[in-house]
């Protein structure tokens, strides 16, 4: 049988999102400015007080769990329970005023993704995904969707063209070319779009850990499906991930085939 997330730690990952989105609240379109980090990545107050206001909630109320964060590093990364965490995940959205940006809140145990929020704060859009539980957006259950027609009829999102580096461009453009349109921008709102039926297909590259925990859940929990570019489960381990996410599961075999054609 598989594992059911503990309704109490639905509760305090969304107590997390609701602490989290005050900060995002208080900086969004208040000039913030940006500084560089070493990936050349922006990062703000707003993404460090974020990040730091969660950890130290996880810290008061479970601190026997790690912590994965993007932000503030790792502590006690061989606990059962693990957190993760991206304060904003989509800061360049964020510094430009556009509300499309999101919380990441990921849950392992035992190194497997048992629970996600994505929380957009200033939209007031919730998903949360656990083991054993149907996916909700706003408190209302949330579906992918099944494409009539196939892949020629599935709409594709992705962030930017930037993430796309050496032959990884060429291989996306054989899916945008069989796709019916592609949708840029929304970094991990349009992933929760997905899992409430409005997009069909998102394809990323270089995503880092705290990136992708906590969608998973969320679309898995859906009826979609989430993998690399092999088609194969994403592994929780160091370095960066290439992954597809499909609505309709039957979309994933020839996305695959494309990517690696």
């Amino acid at each position: 049988m598989s594992e059911t997330c503990p309704a109490e730690l639905i509760r305090f990952a969304g107590l997390l999102a609701d602490e989290a989105g005050t900060v995002a609240q208080r900086y969004f379109r208040s000039g913030v400015l940006a500084e560089d980090k070493a990936d050349e990545s922006p990062v703000t107050i707003a993404d460090r007080t974020a990040e730091a206001v969660m950890r130290e909630r996880i810290e008061k109320e479970f601190p026997e769990h790690g912590i994965i964060g993007e932000e503030h590093g790792t502590v006690r990364r061989d606990a059962d329970w693990v957190w993760v965490l991206d304060p904003i995940d989509g800061t360049k959205a964020f510094i430009t005023g556009k509300p499309l940006f999101g919380t990441l809140i990921g849950l392992l145990h035992k190194n497997r993704p048992i629970l996600g929020v994505i929380n957009q704060p200033i939209i007031h859009d919730r998903w949360i995904g656990a083991a054993g539980h149907p996916t909700t957006l706003n408190d209302i259950p949330a579906r992918t969707r099944r494409v009539d027609g196939g892949l020629a009829q599935a709409i594709l999102q992705t962030t930017s063209p930037d993430m796309f580096k050496g032959d990884k461009y060429g291989q996306f453009n054989r899916v945008v070319g069989a796709t019916k349109f592609t949708h840029w921008g929304g970094d991990c709102y349009g992933f929760g779009l997905l899992a409430a039926g409005f997009i069909d297909l998102a394809i990323e590259s270089s995503l880092q850990l705290y990136d992708w925990v906590a969608l998973a859940p969320v679309i898995e929990n859906a009826g979609g499906i989430i993998t690399d570019w092999q088609g194969r489960p994403l592994e929780v381990r160091e370095g960066s991930f290439d992954v597809i996410a499909c609505g309709d599961r039957a979309l994933l075999d020839p996305v695959v085939a494309l990517l690696n054609g």
